[in-house]
């Protein structure tokens, strides 16, 4: 089971106690994943289709306990591609779904679909929560965190893209944006701390607590990563110099003999010869009397520099 599919499923299991907040969920899952059909006797339904039977739970109970209406759930398995289930929640009185849309502000008085968020729905805080768990639970999606960090709503209405992002940038932790793709329009999030707030913000608790386990994990392993790439280098670094300088003092003992090059230096050069992995530091402790490291590092340069001039 995917991590979105965890969080979906833990979602679906919360059920807010005040009327106004059921609606709110309510009319967020029917925006997103829901349509009305007409039959061949003219019949009319409103149908909520989701692949996840929670979420189909919910919405029959959110249906029961706002409205007082028996819906009707149907399964249906799909024959291409994933070979999941998909479970359609059925209303088919015309004037309960008539009612039901306009209570929930996506039908206006004349039949249209309105634009946007109905902005009654979402006046509470604890109600603009509820909205955003039934957005995600409609049309949402979260990736694993040890992938990418991305979060996001999916809409074919970019004036709802843009009411949702107003709703999502009311909580001053996230800051949603938004994308076309083909026909649809991606409101999304690619933060870590901005996923793990709008998982709080919904109520999703276990993910966002495996969430921040995993992204914990992540950063200890890229700091300890990226330690180790520095120690490597340097000590690579510290492996070419002391080759280099070894093979200079080799240079100027074939050349001219180390016993002729002034005593510090000379001091410093035997060293090295007969220390050839300790690093600047553990050669100046060597010294007598011991040496810092910038002052060992000056001798080798010396010798370096009249190594060139053979």
């Amino acid at each position: 089971m995917s991590f979105s599919t965890e969080a979906k499923d833990e979602l679906a299991r919360i059920f807010p106690e005040k009327r106004c907040c059921k609606m709110a969920e309510l009319a967020a899952l029917i925006r997103m994943d829901g349509t009305i059909t007409i039959s061949t006797n003219h019949e009319i339904a409103l149908v909520v289709t989701t692949e996840s039977a929670p979420v189909a739970r919910k919405i029959f109970r959110l249906f029961k306990e706002v409205y007082n209406l028996e819906a009707e759930i149907r399964v249906q398995r799909k024959r291409r591609l994933k070979k999941n289930n998909l479970y359609s929640v059925r209303l088919n009185s015309f004037v309960q779904i008539n009612r039901v849309l306009n209570e929930l502000g996506i039908l206006g008085e004349d039949g249209d679909v309105l634009p946007g968020i109905k902005k009654s729905l979402v006046k509470a805080t604890c109600c603009r929560r509820s909205f955003l768990r039934g957005v995600f639970c409609g049309a949402g999606s979260v990736n694993n965190p040890e992938g990418n960090y991305h979060l996001e709503l999916i809409t074919n209405n970019e004036a709802y893209a843009l009411a949702l992002i107003e709703l999502i940038n009311s909580f001053p932790e996230m800051l949603a944006k938004v994308s076309s793709r083909k026909n649809w329009y991606v409101v999304y999030l690619k933060e870590s701390e901005q996923i793990a707030a709008f998982l709080n913000v919904i109520g999703a608790h276990r993910a966002l607590l495996e969430f921040e386990n995993i992204r914990i994990m992540k950063g200890m392993r890229n700091k300890v990563n990226r330690l180790v790439n520095c120690d490597t280098a340097n000590l690579k670094k510290s492996v070419e110099a002391s080759l280099r300088q070894i093979e200079h003092i080799k240079l100027l003992d074939k050349k001219v003999g180390l016993e002729k090059l002034p005593l510090r230096l000379r001091e410093i050069a035997r060293l090295r010869l007969e220390n050839p992995d300790s690093s600047l530091k553990e050669l100046g402790e060597m010294m007598s009397p011991p040496m810092g490291k910038s002052g060992v590092n000056h001798r080798l340069r010396k010798i370096e520099a009249l190594a060139r001039l053979f």
